[in-house]
């Protein structure tokens, strides 16, 4: 396996630029089943889960291949073998997003469960129930959904999400755009991603409104066309090269960063003593001396995302003073801080809460990643440590990050991968 080797202590200073959002990539590559025909989705990043979105719809009988590094081409059949593995779900969570589309326009679909993940277990339950109330007959069976829907066509409803879950809204957004009739979702999730599949599916004729706020309406059509779709810079990428910028004495210009994405970090970036701007096709971030503490807890769009939590740990943890950082999206996703504390971090754990007490350097050493945004956070604290760190386990920085070493080596960073 893969590692990142970085020498510390050298702060990033230049500009550099976000790739395309892997969760708005997967969701509008997934609602390419709606439609017979040619799709085409560009600006997606070229990571693993992309790649395995393509040998997933590969396996139904979709054809999938690459315009170029960035764009995704799809042709859908007439016809397809609506059953998603256990062999490629396992392997991401999201692949689940093929269920509504599936049962949409097929009549029919046999997902696999996807099951938890190394952050905490993320049911589909409020997937299952908005499809049982769109009119489908959910099954579940040795470990697959089997979803029907007796008619062959899916009939529009009102329903409320027990809470806000961005694939859920997207896989019944998508379920809905072929049903017939008016469906009203309430206490949906309100994310970019959400907004960018909304529009994508207006594109393919789609008729939606509502997208960005807790309720989106959705009148189904009986036909809509291939996708034709640019998705939206990653937010997350965005703000994981604004906190690399914002560590002490760096200076950088984050090109296709939107900050209205991101104003819960960008707000908590200031609190630390970074000086953030928002300038003509980007944002600049300049970090002067050590941060200051800041608390913040994890919430839903528009709050500060739980996706950003482990990276604006690291800042914290070479803050002059105490932090507390509360986390209340997933029960276990604190499982970087135990690695941090090797690089010489003082963070204690207490529930969902973790006291994170600055100290003046960080030092290197081999550390390993337990997931995605704990990758990327335990690279950041590479960079402002003394020293080597090595991070192993680099097929997680990879499943979120486009080449992430390659972004950051112009900026400054002493970075580099190393081949298993």
């Amino acid at each position: 396996m893969d590692k990142i080797v970085i020498e510390g202590g050298v702060p990033l200073r230049g500009e550099v630029q976000v790739s395309g959002a892997k969760n708005a990539a997967l969701p509008a590559i997934a609602a390419s089943l709606l439609a017979e025909g040619d799709h085409a989705v560009s600006n997606v990043p070229d990571l693993a889960d992309v790649r395995t979105m393509g040998r997933l719809l590969a396996h139904m009988g979709c054809e999938v291949g690459r315009g170029d590094r960035h764009e995704i081409g799809v042709r859908v059949p007439r016809s397809v073998n609506p059953e998603a593995p256990y062999e490629l779900v396992k392997t991401m969570r999201a692949s689940v997003l093929v269920l509504g589309p599936l049962v949409a326009r097929w009549g029919r679909a046999r997902v696999s469960l996807p099951g938890g993940c190394a952050i905490g277990a993320r049911p589909i339950d409020q997937h299952l129930k908005a499809l049982a109330a769109l009119g489908a007959d959910i099954v579940l069976e040795h470990g697959y959904v089997e979803a029907r829907a007796p008619s062959g066509r899916l009939r529009g409803t009102t329903f409320v999400f027990d809470l806000p879950t961005v694939t859920g809204t997207e896989n019944v957004m998508m379920a809905a755009a072929l049903a017939e009739g008016r469906t009203v979702l309430g206490n949906c999730a309100r994310e970019p991603e959400i907004g960018d599949l909304a529009r994508a599916l207006r594109g393919m004729g789609a008729r939606i409104e509502g997208d960005g706020t807790p309720e989106i309406r959705i009148d189904g059509v009986a036909h809509l066309r291939p996708i034709r779709h640019a998705v939206i810079p990653d937010r997350i990428e965005a703000g994981t090269l604004l906190v690399a910028g914002a560590l002490p004495g760096g200076d950088v210009l984050v090109r296709g960063c939107v900050p209205d994405q991101l104003e819960a970090l960008i707000e908590k970036l200031r609190s630390s003593g970074a000086t953030v701007t928002a300038v003509e096709g980007g944002v600049h971030v300049a970090g002067d001396g050590r941060p200051r503490p800041a608390d913040f807890r994890t919430a839903p769009f528009p709050g500060f995302p739980t996706d950003m939590q482990a990276q604006l740990m690291v800042l914290l943890a070479v803050a002059n003073g105490s932090s507390v950082v509360t986390e209340t999206v997933f029960e276990n996703r604190f499982m970087h801080v135990q690695e941090l504390t090797r690089l010489g971090a003082d963070i204690t754990i207490d529930g969902k809460t973790a006291l994170v007490k600055g100290v003046a350097q960080l030092s290197g050493a081999p550390v390993m990643a337990s997931d995605l945004r704990a990758s990327a956070a335990l690279v950041l604290a590479g960079l402002v440590a003394s020293g080597t760190t090595e991070v192993l386990r680099a097929y997680h920085l990879d499943r979120g990050y486009e080449r992430l070493e390659e972004k950051l080596a112009p900026l400054g960073a002493r970075i580099r991968r190393v081949k298993a």
